[in-house]
């Protein structure tokens, strides 16, 4: 099969390529005006692993919450998942942090994708019979409404062509990405629609194709990936997800493919992540950053999970007077980096 099909289907307008310019903008102000601490970074890629978690498994049918993903998640050290939804959540969670922390070194291999769905489902032990391992019976791509009904979106790839396909799109994929011929985001865009029509895997092929997605943004240099969550915004957009998928299976390979409609959500999608983080850099600017009390009430909850304010001031041994303590914690309340819950003396601040 030639290559040639994967640039022929992407049909570029004036459209696209305002889409992609405005994506490429957003780009360059996060890198060129970041200010934010590492602190609060380190902080807001914790809680997108959280919320890109949820989110990605919810789209699969998971019907956990982000505070049930949070507790879980927290815990996990000394508690083992549940059940499958808690599985799948802790095993997302795996994976996509790996790749925040590592992504420089991750090509997309055939050895790192099979290594990459072994950590995806490397928490049940039900999917051991084939985790790490291309599929060998045939499968479909299912879609679920929130009342539970499933239905079949298209039918995928014949197991005995997966690996003659997937052998052929990562390294196009590779070598598209170092050759700057074509934009790396419609590179990506067509890796992750060819990637889903060939559902390599028998389970766990809609979160790794997420996961892979943020992998290769992170690696085309947009930064902004582990700080706000693309996950979730798909799951907002899910109906469209799907609709953009389908349509565009209508014509795949044949000799009219085109990637039109899934490359149109592929960049709103992108689009909406990038404002997000425009919205979250100009808020922290316009905070002028954190104070140094700010950040040292904010340590304490690395080790508590709810604070109250004498609880606080007591972990503080008086370094801060009380009202100063109360507006401060007002003020994190402001930035949306802890939450208050309860009234009066029962009044405790978490984490978001």
């Amino acid at each position: 099969m030639s290559t040639d099909r994967y640039e022929k289907r992407i049909h570029i307008t004036s459209e696209i390529l305002n889409k992609v310019a405005e994506i490429d903008r957003i780009k360059g102000q996060w890198r060129g005006g970041l200010k934010i601490s590492p602190q609060i970074l380190g902080r807001l890629k914790t809680s997108v692993i959280i919320t890109s978690s949820g989110a990605s498994t919810r789209i699969e049918g998971s019907k956990l919450s982000d505070a049930e993903v949070t507790r879980l998640l927290r815990g996990l050290k000394t508690n083992l998942p549940k059940n499958r939804d808690e599985e799948e959540v802790a095993g997302y969670a795996d994976l996509l942090g790996r790749i925040f922390d590592n992504y420089p070194e991750l090509k997309l291999t055939e050895n790192n994708i099979l290594h990459f769905h072994s950590i995806l489902l490397g928490f049940s032990n039900k999917d051991a019979s084939h985790r790490g391992k291309y599929k060998t019976t045939d499968n479909k791509v299912i879609i679920q409404n929130d009342a539970g009904q499933t239905s079949v979106l298209f039918e995928a790839t014949k197991p005995f062509l997966v690996k003659p396909e997937m052998d052929i799109l990562l390294p196009w994929t590779e070598e598209s990405l170092a050759s700057g011929n074509l934009h790396p985001i419609l590179v990506i865009a067509s890796f992750v629609f060819e990637f889903l029509a060939i559902h390599p895997f028998f389970d766990g092929n809609g979160r790794l194709s997420r996961s892979l997605t943020n992998l290769l943004l992170l690696r085309a240099g947009y930064s902004y990936v582990p700080y706000v969550s693309l996950d979730e915004i798909i799951e907002d957009t899910k109906d469209r997800y799907y609709l953009a998928l389908k349509e565009t299976q209508k014509t795949y390979k044949t000799s009219g493919e085109d990637l039109s409609s899934w490359l149109t959500y592929f960049l709103d999608s992108l689009l909406a992540q990038g404002y997000n983080a425009i919205g979250l850099m100009e808020n922290e600017k316009s905070e002028k950053l954190l104070s140094e009390n700010q950040r040292k009430v904010l340590v304490l909850f690395d080790e508590n999970e709810s604070l109250s304010v004498s609880e606080i001031d007591s972990l503080l041994k008086g370094e801060v007077p009380l009202p100063t303590l109360k507006q401060l914690l007002a003020k994190l309340s402001s930035l949306g980096l802890i939450e208050k819950n309860g009234q009066g003396r029962a009044t405790k601040y978490r984490i978001i």
